[in-house]
């Protein structure tokens, strides 16, 4: 069984940051929530454990509960 690794891996969070709010960049609150939508499937298929993503899934959730 694979877990979630949280290790920060990310050479400049930044221009990730910063690629993500251009990619958003005017477009309207339905197709920003889309883009997320097919981001986030486009991510769960590359990482491909239904253990490891259900483990994200919480994570972001517990995250975001403490907002």
């Amino acid at each position: 069984m694979t877990s979630l690794d949280l290790t920060p891996r990310l050479t400049d969070p930044d221009a990730l940051f910063e690629a993500l709010v251009a990619a958003h960049r005017d477009l309207s609150p339905e197709a920003s929530r889309r883009l997320d939508a097919r981001l986030i499937l486009l991510l769960a298929n590359h990482i491909g454990d239904a253990e490891v993503l259900a483990e994200a899934i919480a994570a972001a959730r517990a995250a975001g509960e403490g907002a």
